[in-house]
């Protein structure tokens, strides 16, 4: 499933994105910690190296990922150069205040009314950055919503005299060639209902949870999932919630059982799962496509 879904507005994002990195001290990056490969915009990788500006990745909605791999994902970032990676839930304002300090050890310089912490804090839609803005702020200045896109422009905010913060609208790239990422952002809510069939995501997402979480699905749907695949998954939970269209003489509705689905791992209903793991992902691909 190649994403062709570039908005006006992220086009216009892109050209101001770098003409702030020229003038800020560091790249917040948040990324969906289920999916944090996936989840990182290349573009942004490659605005902030051109500049040479050092990065705070944010492994957001923590909470609902796998710990064992976030921790690991954490240890790989942490390893690169002029990278500092930490695991939140921006929901909760402890985490959120943590965020400040971190960028500073990266930039220590700017420490000072004179020569204050300039920081521009980016990431692809749907992964909590408005939320980590108004935990930041202690007021709400963006708009939070579980559809991408909330935020449109690029809004400057003082935190105190010391530090300031840039919000950039939430960033794809143009197009999205590497189905698996495609469908992985489409787990998350990444990109609109307009470009993905709910179905085609939702099968994709049982093909991980059978692979890696099975017994979750037993759990929250109440069926066996030997000799079940991806396919069949969607179909036994339409029979299980009763998902069915009165149009057609009784059949299944796969539509709905698919929403049903995306909807409980959305919010953590599922519980906390990774579908994401380092150096494991291109022999996982190869392994749930043809499942």
């Amino acid at each position: 499933m190649s994403i062709q879904w570039f908005p006006g507005h992220m086009n216009t994002a892109r050209k101001e994105a770098a003409k702030t990195m020229e003038v800020i001290d560091v790249v917040v990056e948040v990324l969906d910690a289920r999916i944090p490969t996936a989840s990182r915009n290349p573009l942004i990788e490659e605005l902030r190296l051109v500049r040479q500006r050092p990065s705070l990745k944010i492994l957001n909605k923590a909470d609902l990922a796998d710990p064992a791999i976030t921790q690991a994902w954490l240890d790989l970032y942490n390893r690169q150069p002029s990278v500092s990676a930490v695991a939140l839930s921006c929901h909760r304002t402890g985490d959120a205040a943590k965020v400040p300090q971190l960028c500073q050890s990266l930039a220590p310089h700017r420490n000072s009314s004179a020569k204050p912490l300039r920081m521009l804090i980016m990431g692809v839609p749907n992964v909590g950055k408005s939320t980590l803005m108004n935990m930041l702020l202690k007021r709400r200045i963006a708009r939070v919503g579980d559809e991408p896109a909330v935020t449109k422009v690029q809004q400057r905010h003082k935190l105190n005299d010391r530090m300031a913060i840039t919000d950039s609208p939430g960033l794809l790239w143009g197009t999205i060639e590497d189905p698996h990422v495609g469908l992985l952002l489409a787990t998350i809510n990444a990109v609109g209902h307009a470009v993905v069939d709910d179905e085609a995501v939702a099968e994709f997402l049982a093909g991980i949870l059978l692979s890696r979480y099975p017994a979750r699905l037993t759990a929250r749907y109440g069926f066996a999932v030997e000799g079940l695949t991806k396919t069949s998954v969607i179909d036994a939970i339409a029979r299980t919630r009763g998902c069915l269209l009165t149009r057609s003489g009784g059949g299944l509705d796969r539509d709905k059982a698919a929403r049903i689905l995306l909807s409980d791992y959305r919010n953590g209903t599922l519980g906390r799962t990774s579908l994401e793991i380092p150096d494991r992902q291109i022999e996982e691909h190869a392994h749930i496509a043809r499942a």
